[in-house]
């Protein structure tokens, strides 16, 4: 079945922003369905938080259009504000006030009022599990908890789209894998998340993604897809006595041409290699870490994680 504008809740087309000679955002487009999480990853300075004020029409784009939920915001930014929500990097908690007083506060921004009110702050305090922290001062909540309250905050007013930029930024893994949970639940209600992040593991949750450089969208598609796409050549995993020194050693041989490797990265204790054969690769690399006296370990063909295809595709 075709996909109509209906099937849409953003379409973006020659999205761009300029400040003076700089281009933070060059002409972009997309789309994202209602209903899925739609990833858009890139570095710090790439252009996300930037295409994210001009889709809540908080920047007036140089050129391009962009609608959001149907309406164009450029012409019409104000009736999109009941229907989205916003969690920036940093949302505006207030630390004095407590978890209570804060929904409290965001709800009558939102208009709300009375029964309704109170039953909004319920039901966000059930969903986030704030219910035993409600009188905490939001200066004593971890990380987690905060952006669990940052959250509820901006959906308690139930808008159709909710717009998060570097949400779990900062936070523990086991937070994270929490808040994300909260995200999949808002998607089974029929929200539609849009949500910058530089988290790979977290990339790997979305239905769909772009990756933006420089202004310029250089991949989309889901996890999957841009993975077949963008890939070139194979993953080899290293597991070297000492992945410090070997990595120095291998972007040194990289470098200087001796050894034909697309990519060298560090993960951890790990080394990934990008290369186009395997056999040839795998025999250079054994006798490069060698002659540096380092043992190179397990040499093993793996499947690119996202990680591997974003720096890939940055190159």
């Amino acid at each position: 079945m075709n996909e109509t504008s209906n099937d849409r809740a953003i379409i973006a087309q020659g999205l761009t922003k300029k400040f003076g000679e700089f281009t933070a955002v060059n002409g972009i487009d997309f789309e994202v369905r209602r209903g899925e999480i739609f990833g858009f990853l890139g570095p710090n300075g790439s252009g996300k938080t930037t295409t994210i004020r001009m889709m809540l029409g908080l920047l007036k784009p140089t050129e391009g259009t962009v609608e959001v939920l149907g309406v164009p915001v450029l012409e019409h930014p104000e009736r999109i504000r009941n229907r989205v929500g916003y969690m920036s990097q940093r949302f505006s908690l207030y630390n004095d006030l407590t978890v209570r007083q804060n929904l409290t506060f965001y709800g009558k921004v939102y208009g709300l009022a009375n029964a309704e009110l109170e039953e909004r702050i319920q039901m966000a305090l059930v969903m986030a599990g704030l219910q035993e922290h409600d009188h905490s001062k939001t200066r004593e909540l971890s990380g987690g908890w905060r952006q669990r309250l940052a959250l509820s905050a901006a959906i308690l007013h139930r808008p159709e789209l909710i717009f998060l930029d570097e949400p779990t930024a900062g936070v523990d893994p086991v937070s994270r894998r929490a808040f994300w949970d909260l995200l999949y639940d808002l998607i089974a209600e029929g929200v539609t998340v849009f949500v910058t992040t530089h988290y790979m593991d977290e990339a790997e949750h979305c239905h769909r993604l772009a990756f933006i450089q420089r202004g310029n969208i250089i991949a989309r598609g889901s996890p999957r897809s841009i993975k077949e796409s963008m890939m070139r050549g194979q993953v080899l995993e290293i597991a070297p006595s000492d992945a410090e020194r070997a990595i120095k050693v291998l972007r040194t041989a990289q470098e200087s041409g001796e050894l034909a490797l697309q990519g060298v990265e560090l993960y951890g204790s790990l080394i990934h290699v990008t290369v186009e054969d395997v056999q040839a690769s795998e025999a250079a690399i054994r006798k490069e870490l060698g002659e540096a006296n380092i043992d190179s370990g397990t040499i093993t063909v793996v499947e690119p994680s996202l990680e591997d295809v974003f720096i890939a595709s940055m190159r």
